[in-house]
C-alpha cells in the first residue's frame, strides 16, 4: 500500500485493527509471561521497519519499546533515565529480571537502505550501541537484574546479530534450527553472565527469529519494500501499533535536543518527497501520549503532552522545513497503554 491511497483514516483504521489483535491476545500474553517473566525492552531506531516481535514472532505486548533517531540514547538524559529506572523498579518489585536490546541496524544488500540516522555509518551505530550498552552496566551492574546486550538488525533478512560479552558474534541468518539445549549452550557460550533466568526466556525470541528468516527467504519479499518510504512523522510515546514497514519514523521525547531529532525526521520526511518515493500529498504528522489510568490526572496529563507535542513539532517543521509544513495532515491523540487503543484529540486534513 502507498500513501496515496492513506492519511489519517488510514492510521486509525490501523490503530482499531491492531488493538483488537492486542486485546485478542491478553491469554496468549498472560500465557507467555507466565512461562518466561523476564521483561524486555528494546532501544531502537525510528525508523518503522524495526519491529521486533514481527522479527521475534513474539505475542504483542510483550516487548517494551523505547526510539529516538538512531536508536541513540544516553542514560544522562533526564527523561529517559527516569522512564528506564521506572520500568526497571516496575520489574524489579515483581521479582523478574529486565533485559535490554541495545540496538543498531543496517542492510546487507545496500548500505543506502540502513540507518540514516547514523548517516548510513554501521561502525558508528555499532561503535554508539556499545557505548550505550556499557553504561548500563556502569549504572545497574554486571551480571545482576539488568541485563543490556548489543543487537544488530539486519534489515533485508529480518536477522538480530547478538553481540556477546567476549567480542564474539552470532548472525542468526546463518544459524540453522536447533534443539533447546543447543541453542542454550550458544547463549551461555555468548553472555558467560547472564542469569538462567534471561537465558531461558531469551531463547524464544532466538528461536522465533531464525524461524521468521527462513520465511522471509521463502516469501522472496521483494527488496524495494525494504527501502525507505515513510510518510508518517509520529512524537512521542505509544506507537507500537505503527509498526508497517515504510509507514513511520518515530521521534521518542527523550533527547533533550528534541527539536533537532524531529527536524532531522522531517528532513527524511521531505527527502521521501523530493526523490519521489512517496506521494507529497499524503504526510502526516501523527503525535500522541499514553496512559494507563483514564480515571485519573494521567489521562489529561497524556492530552495535555500530545497536544504540546503536536504544536512544538509544527513549529520546528515551519521554521526548519518550510517547505514541508503545507503538506502535513496533522493528527494528535493519545493512547491507552492497556489496549493500545489511539483516541483523536485534533485532526487537520
Amino acid at each position: 500500500m502507498n500513501n496515496s491511497e492513506t492519511g489519517i483514516d488510514y492510521l486509525l483504521d490501523l490503530n482499531t485493527r491492531h488493538s483488537q489483535t492486542f486485546m485478542d491476545l491478553a491469554t496468549e500474553r498472560r500465557r507467555y509471561r507466565g512461562e518466561h517473566p523476564t521483561e524486555i525492552a528494546a532501544l531502537k531506531c525510528m525508523d518503522g521497519r524495526l519491529h521486533l516481535p514481527v522479527m521475534t514472532q513474539t505475542a504483542l505486548g510483550i516487548i517494551q519499546p523505547f526510539r529516538n533517531l538512531g536508536g541513540i540514547f544516553d542514560l544522562g538524559w533526564p527523561f529517559f533515565q527516569a522512564a528506564i529506572d521506572q520500568w526497571v523498579s516496575y520489574s524489579i518489585n515483581r521479582g523478574r529480571h529486565c533485559l535490554i536490546f541495545v540496538t543498531y541496524h543496517f542492510a546487507r544488500g545496500d548500505t543506502h537502505r540502513g540507518c540514516r540516522g547514523f548517516h548510513y555509518d554501521t561502525d558508528a551505530a555499532r561503535v554508539a550501541a556499545i557505548k550505550l550498552k556499557n553504561q548500563f552496566e556502569s549504572v545497574y551492574g554486571k551480571g545482576g537484574a539488568v541485563v543490556p546486550i548489543v543487537c544488530g538488525i539486519e534489515t533485508d533478512l529480518d536477522a538480530l546479530i547478538l553481540h556477546g560479552e567476549n567480542g564474539r558474534f552470532i548472525d542468526l541468518a546463518n544459524a540453522k534450527e536447533s534443539s533447546q539445549l543447543e541453542l542454550e549452550e550458544l547463549l551461555r557460550s555468548l553472555y558467560p553472565s547472564m542469569p538462567e533466568r534471561v537465558i531461558r526466556d531469551f531463547l524464544p525470541l532466538v528461536r522465533g527469529n531464525i524461524k521468521h528468516i527462513a520465511e522471509i527467504r521463502t516469501s522472496h519479499r521483494p527488496i524495494e519494500e525494504a527501502e525507505h518510504k515513510e510518510w508518517v512523522l509520529g512524537v512521542g510515546r505509544g506507537f507500537d501499533w505503527l509498526h508497517v514497514i515504510n509507514t513511520a519514523f518515530i521521534v521518542g521525547p527523550f533527547d533533550p535536543n528534541l527539536s533537532v531529532a524531529i527536524e532531522t525526521a522531517a528532513k527524511l520526511l521531505k527527502n521521501n518527497i523530493d526523490d519521489g518515493r512517496i506521494d507529497p500529498n499524503g504526510v502526516v504528522l501523527l503525535t500522541s501520549g499514553v496512559y494507563r489510568d483514564e480515571a485519573g490526572p494521567e489521562y489529561r496529563l497524556a492530552k495535555e503532552k500530545a497536544l504540546f507535542l503536536s504544536k512544538f513539532a509544527l513549529d520546528i517543521i515551519k521554521d526548519k522545513v518550510p517547505d514541508l509544513a503545507p503538506r502535513l495532515q496533522i493528527l494528535t491523540g493519545c493512547v491507552d497503554l492497556d489496549t493500545r487503543k489511539f483516541e483523536m484529540i485534533e485532526r487537520i486534513g
